[in-house]
């Protein structure tokens, strides 16, 4: 291949990969294994917490259990503020994303090998540390494959977007597997081999992407440096002094991320509506992507409970006999997965079939929003059943329900971000919107104390019907919103 053709800006005029540039095909195979990774330990996280002993859990209370994986889900987006600095300020997004991975892989060795606390508190840090850098800047190296006016970018979303659904559905099969005959320990192992084979795949793809993908956006001087790094620890030693001290534990965890997720997204806007280094027309689409902010939170604080109380749910009341063969409660997280695969590419087909015609984003947010709240009153009909009684088909209907909405609302999200960026904050704005998963995770884990087995219908009733007002309002205020984000769609 010539030189030229190699270089080609932005992707333009490559379609070798499904009709998107081929650089995206190192992009799409490093994220899938790091989702493998991320869900596989997922799926059997919360029932390693509240299992008992003797059954190769540590025996917590499911409340508790629930606050700490919607606190450490919260903690990984959240930790896409500190990946976003260090890509702008000090490394670039695809080395940031590079060494990120091997902070994934670390957190999942220990993960394996440290038994009890010590193993969930040194792996799940790790895991969220190199999670928060790998992601937004991922996102933000797709965008760099494409110009702005691109009509390809949303599909090319799309298509990366069935990369992490890939991962996401052998993830917690084969985890589970491994958990439900081996023990929790080889399942966390098998994280660590997927992400393993995700970092050398990668490895071989890096240099190949665009320029802009190497670029700092804003160079930290280096006189700065010492500063930098005295913040940091500080920051860790105190965070270390809270936990000693029993200012956080893992009853309000969740609480504490919930918190940090908002004071930290306030900030993060403020910093760059006030900066001088955006002009008017970028300041505009900074208010233009707030209310879809709110949309995403609401969003997410009800998807995001697949991993809290559909866990519970599918663990006490979903009926898994499969011919007489109990399938693993992971398995269920892997339903969304295969109509993502499914319904991705339909997707994509249906955003590049209309180009110009399309929804604009806030109503694609606003539909993913109500369509999420309907999603949740699904479960009415089978509020206050009896242990297993709750069909797996029913489970299956509801989750390709969610399905959809996440369809209209997730990839959709991480494009808006990347065209909606000032030019001075580009990783750190899909870092924003990474902030609206965050809080939402958070909120999904706080909401699990509320969650009562014998009264189920207030909690999906009230849930449902907030996530669609939110959406209806999203959607009255399409116009406006539109006005702002100044020509972009």
């Amino acid at each position: 291949m010539s030189t030229a053709q190699e270089a080609r800006p932005h992707g333009e005029r490559d379609t070798r990969f499904f009709g998107q540039p081929w650089a995206l095909a190192h992009l799409f195979g490093v994220e899938m294994w790091e989702r493998f990774s991320f869900y596989g330990m997922q799926g059997i996280l919360l029932i390693y917490l509240y299992y008992s002993v003797t059954d190769g859990g540590l025996g917590l209370d499911k409340a508790v259990a629930g606050g700490i994986v919607g606190a450490y889900g919260g903690s990984v987006y959240l930790a896409t503020i500190l990946g976003a600095w260090i890509a702008d300020r000090l490394l670039g997004s695809e080395r940031t994303l590079f060494y990120s991975a091997i902070v994934i892989m670390a957190g999942h060795i220990a993960l394996a090998l440290l038994p009890g606390v010590a193993g969930v508190g040194v792996g799940l840090v790790l895991v969220a540390i190199g999670s928060g850098g790998l992601k937004a800047n991922a996102t933000s190296v797709v965008g760099t494959l494409y110009p702005a006016e691109d009509p390809r970018r949303d599909a090319g979303f799309s298509l990366f977007y069935l990369g992490i659904n890939l991962g996401g559905f052998f993830g917690p099969i084969l985890t589970g597997l491994l958990q439900s005959t081996l023990g929790f320990h080889f399942g966390f192992g098998l994280a660590a081999i997927g992400m393993a084979a995700g970092l050398a795949q990668y490895s071989f793809g890096r240099r190949k992407l665009p320029a802009e993908a190497h670029r700092i956006a804003n160079p930290l001087p280096r006189n700065r440096y010492a500063t930098a790094v005295i913040i940091a620890i500080a920051g860790g030693l105190i965070l270390v002094a809270l936990v000693l001290t029993g200012v956080i534990t893992a009853d309000n965890l969740a609480t504490v991320v919930i918190i940090a997720a908002t004071v930290a997204a306030v900030a993060y806007f403020a910093v760059i509506l006030t900066s001088r280094r955006i002009n008017a027309t970028e300041r505009s689409r900074v208010w233009g992507f707030l209310p879809l902010f709110i949309t995403s939170v609401a969003f997410w604080s009800l998807y995001q409970q697949q991993f809290t109380v559909l866990t519970v749910y599918s663990d006490e009341r979903l009926n898994r006999d499969l011919f007489g063969w109990e399938m693993p409660v992971s398995w269920v997280q892997s339903i969304n997965p295969v109509f993502i695969i499914v319904l991705s590419g339909v997707f994509a087909a249906i955003w590049t079939k209309l180009g110009a015609r399309q929804p604009s984003t806030p109503v694609k947010f606003a539909l993913g929003a109500i369509i999420m709240g309907a999603a949740f009153l699904l479960f009415l009909p089978f509020a206050g059943g009896a242990a297993n009684s709750t069909p797996l088909l029913a489970i299956i209907g509801i989750l390709f329900v969610f399905t959809v909405a996440e369809l209209l609302l997730s990839p959709i999200g991480l494009s808006a971000a990347t065209k909606l960026a000032p030019s001075a904050f580009h990783t750190q704005m899909v870092a924003l919107f990474f902030l609206s998963v965050s809080l939402g995770t958070a909120i999904s884990g706080w909401l699990v104390q509320f969650y009562d087995p014998h009264n189920e219908v207030p909690y999906f009733s009230i849930l449902g019907a907030i996530a669609i007002v939110v959406g209806i309002g999203l959607l009255v205020s399409a116009k406006p919103v539109l006005a702002l984000m100044k020509g972009v769609r």
